[in-house]
């Protein structure tokens, strides 16, 4: 029994972080505005580790390293493959992500690779390549390649996006980091995790929400097509109707 108990103490030690620590942070902006002349809007974000609540500790002693994810709404994405077939290109196969990021970056203070292990950055969902293997009725295989090639879609659209050494350290504890959000930035809740990590561990972690919503007429064109699709697209057939009749008569004059 005592060797048992002395067991479980080890175990215990060994999982609990070498000194406890907590995340004070902060975003720039709590809401991105878009307006027809939107280009882009840069965030910063910044923090600093404190000793937890409740400690003695008036310091917590690095070196640290610092990951910011920041996350973009949630949509259903479905990635397809075309085939020559007889000189036709035809989609063949696909594969439907539900609940995948519209948009995803990571800023780190270092290589992520040289931050933590890779299965501890696939299990927090730190690298890009984790959510294209989370557990799909397609299979894993088959996940991950069309995964994969979303990712890399969203990435040459400027909706993905890893920025290694993009936190940068003012001091032993406070840290700092700019994101410019692209203009076609989906609109919709985001949130930035911040994690901190020492020896290649997780010892403190926090999130910021941030809303990125379109104003003035853009506001209402958006609303109009969803909350009345039938009386949105009637306006538009329309407007190209009204829009085409002017045009022939100008030029016809």
């Amino acid at each position: 029994m005592i060797r048992l108990i002395a067991l479980v103490l080890l175990l215990v030690a060994s999982a609990w972080p070498a000194q406890a620590a907590r995340l004070i942070s902060g975003v720039s902006n709590d809401s991105v505005q878009i307006t027809s002349s939107f280009a882009g809007e840069r965030m910063t974000f910044y923090g600093t580790v404190a000793p937890a609540a409740g400690s003695t500790e008036r310091v917590v002693e690095g070196p640290f390293n610092v990951v910011i994810v920041v996350l973009g709404p949630s949509q259903d994405r479905v990635a397809r493959r075309k085939t020559n077939n007889f000189g036709i290109w035809l989609n063949t196969e696909q594969v439907e992500f539900r609940r995948f990021p519209s948009y995803f970056h990571v800023l780190s203070s270092r290589r992520l690779l040289e931050i933590a292990d890779i299965n501890l950055l696939n299990q927090s969902y730190i690298l890009p390549e984790a959510h294209a293997m989370a557990p799909n009725p397609a299979g894993f295989m088959k996940t991950l390649t069309f995964g994969r090639e979303l990712i890399r879609l969203m990435s040459e659209e400027g909706l993905f996006g890893v920025q290694e050494n993009g936190v940068q350290f003012m001091s032993d504890t406070f840290y700092s980091a700019q994101l410019t959000l692209p203009s076609n930035a989906p609109v919709g809740p985001y949130i930035a995790q911040t994690y901190v990590f020492k020896d290649g561990q997780i010892i403190a972690r926090k999130s910021e929400g941030f809303a990125v919503r379109k104003i003035g007429f853009e506001r209402f064109l958006a609303q109009s097509a969803t909350q009345s699709p039938f009386f949105y697209g009637l306006a538009c057939v329309i407007l190209a109707l009204v829009t085409g009749w002017m045009g022939g008569i100008i030029f016809k004059r």
